[in-house]
């Protein structure tokens, strides 16, 4: 009897044991917090984290909290900011129980201090996805998930688009994507319902309703800036895709660039967010080749045949000639151009490059995004904040993420570096946490070659 007693006691203790362990906080010490609204430096801090959540961030010279069960790990002089976020991401799908490959694009998201997502073509299996990684069956950032595309083939009328909207809201999507084909009824029945549901929405702005409509009406995000180029040509008739080319690149050279501030400020006045996606048109539509893309050293973590869809994809455009260096240059400048200055009067930017998608790796797309933002005339603190605050601001989600408080979700990154000198920082990451959770460098280097080894199989 005593042997059982002796027994069992035993195990209660290994027991609690294991739990406590699981369960530790940890303290970061040596880091220097960057305030994302401000833009100030706090050296020498450190952070404490009780389970999921920031409990505190204090200079060090006011002495470390002590409980035993608390792990201090040294950040060694890191700079921490909070997660960056992908706000148009293609995420994966699947039909199966069999969620490897949507785990393998988290851990590139992650491994790049991309830790907040934003669906834009949706799926039923990104509800599961999303389900998965809140109980921690799946390592991956925060997901907001959209609903399946509205567009003119999938919305057949305007009844079809009030059921859709409805059932979207009820299956528990955090938005709509909306594509091109819309006309204005079916445009306003989704418009209606999804105000009615208080579910957000926007997307590409369809060409019979425009982008001053779709302001109106409650677009929450212009994707791309679609719309804007159209909006700025006197001759309608020129927005023929034939004429016009993809996304009307081939019109920059007619738009009047005095009807451009009353956009803006309808913009504003309308509460819309730009999801700018530089990176996409560099890559998919620039005038780089797409043999030169194909040897980006980011493209050995994608699976060949879909780095082959990207190649013929962008070589089908090429050999139409509609990416010739005189076509492209001009539209790139352009949009540039047009995001400075929606930005410079005040219209919200939402960090976003379009992924996985032509040449735009999960993660890795991020960082070349920041740079065609930078390219713009976005100075480094702005940039940090269409990432991180701005996304909380967004969702209407303030003190919940995105920022470095008590309180927030524990989600942030510790670089090698100050991105606010130099934004190849955010390239040099020492460490993320996510939901409390601590992954070191050399757990995100061990995922990466898995997945690199795994596509080299294929």
């Amino acid at each position: 009897m005593n042997t059982l007693i002796y027994r069992i006691s035993s195990l209660i203790t290994c027991l609690l044991f294991f739990s406590n362990l699981a369960a530790q906080d940890h303290i970061f010490t040596s880091v220097n917090i960057i305030d994302v609204r401000t833009g100030q430096v706090l050296k020498g801090h450190y952070i404490h984290v009780k389970a999921d959540k920031i409990h505190q961030i204090a200079p060090e010279f006011q002495g470390l909290p002590t409980d035993r069960n608390t792990t201090i790990i040294d950040g060694n002089g890191a700079f921490v900011i909070p997660g960056l976020a992908e706000m148009h991401s293609h995420i994966p799908t699947t039909n199966t129980e069999d969620f490897s490959y949507l785990q393998d694009v988290m851990w590139l998201y992650l491994a790049n201090g991309v830790l907040n997502v934003r669906g834009m073509i949706g799926h039923p299996s990104h509800l599961v996805l999303k389900e998965k990684i809140s109980k921690g069956e799946i390592t991956g950032p925060r997901i907001f998930a959209a609903g399946p595309s509205l567009n003119g083939d999938s919305v057949v009328d305007a009844e079809a688009g009030n059921r859709m909207v409805s059932e979207q809201a009820a299956a528990g999507y955090d938005h709509l994507k909306l594509h091109p084909g819309l006309d204005m009824p079916r445009f306003m029945a989704i418009s209606t319902t999804a105000k009615a549901k208080g579910i957000k929405f926007g997307g590409h702005v369809s060409l019979d309703v425009g982008l001053e409509q779709s302001l109106l009406n409650g677009y929450r995000s212009i994707e791309h800036m679609d719309g804007y180029i159209e909006a700025l040509i006197a001759d309608k008739e020129k927005l023929d895709p034939q004429i016009a080319g993809p996304f009307s690149m081939l019109l920059v050279k007619d738009v009047d660039k005095d009807k451009l501030p009353a956009l803006i400020e309808l913009t504003l006045e309308q509460k819309a967010w730009i999801a700018p996606t530089l990176t996409l048109f560099e890559r998919f539509f620039g005038y780089i080749p797409a043999d030169e893309f194909r040897l980006s050293p980011e493209m050995k973590y994608m699976p060949g045949l879909q780095v082959q869809q990207w190649v013929n994809q962008k070589k089908m455009l090429e050999a139409q000639e509609i990416l010739k260096e005189e076509n492209v240059l001009p539209y790139l400048e352009f949009r540039k151009e047009l995001l400075l200055q929606l930005h410079q009067n005040g219209v919200p930017i939402i960090m976003s490059s379009d992924s996985p998608q032509v040449f735009n790796v999960p993660g890795f797309s991020i960082h070349h995004e920041v740079a065609a933002m930078s390219e713009a005339g976005i100075s480094p603190l702005e940039i940090l904040k269409s990432g991180s605050i701005n996304v909380a601001k967004y969702f209407e989600q303030e003190g919940e993420f995105g920022e470095l408080i008590s309180g927030a979700s524990a989600d942030f990154v510790l670089l090698e570096g100050n991105p606010l000198e130099d934004l190849e920082a955010l390239k040099a990451i020492q460490s993320i946490v996510i939901r409390g959770e601590w992954i070191t460098r050399e757990k995100l280097n061990k995922e990466l070659s898995r997945i690199e080894q795994k596509n080299l199989r294929k």
